[in-house]
């Protein structure tokens, strides 16, 4: 009995979509099977009154491969969208996820990466974060008391 398909592929998301569409391309044939209504998985966005809305949460797609960044490209117009938070504390920003940056904001007297883990450490009060028992002293045994309070 002959085969209908190639390749049967379980979910529409990206890889799903990829890989489905390239293997089409050489001449394979394809069998999709989706759970949802929709293609796309988890980066499908629906346009409701005139706006795309990203149903499962925005998403980012990074790459520092310049090869994926043109062949991605081919599909849909992307821009190049660098995430970087911010928290206002007190009327101050600060970076996050935190970093060096964060840490000479905080800190006037740290400018390497030794000096930082050394101030934290200083601030763990001795906590262990194994042995936290609530999640004050977890936050505070991994970055210390001025970061957490921050």
């Amino acid at each position: 009995m002959e085969n209908k398909y190639d390749f049967l592929i379980v979910g529409s998301g990206l890889f799903g979509a990829v890989f489905s569409y390239e293997m089409t391309k050489k001449g394979k044939r394809c069998l999709i099977i989706e759970q949802r209504e929709h293609v796309g998985g988890n980066v499908y966005t629906k346009e409701i009154e005139g706006i795309n809305v990203h149903l499962y949460g925005a998403h980012i797609f990074h790459t520092s491969n310049k090869e994926i960044w043109d062949y991605i490209n081919t599909f849909a117009d992307f821009n190049n969208f660098i995430n970087m938070p911010l928290a206002d504390y007190k009327g101050k920003r600060y970076n996050l996820p935190f970093n060096m940056h964060t840490f000479t904001q905080l800190w006037s007297d740290v400018n390497t990466v030794e000096q930082a883990q050394e101030k934290i450490k200083s601030q763990t009060k001795g906590l262990l974060p194994q042995f936290a028992k609530n999640l004050e002293e977890k936050a505070i045994s991994l970055v210390g008391e001025d970061v957490y309070k921050t």
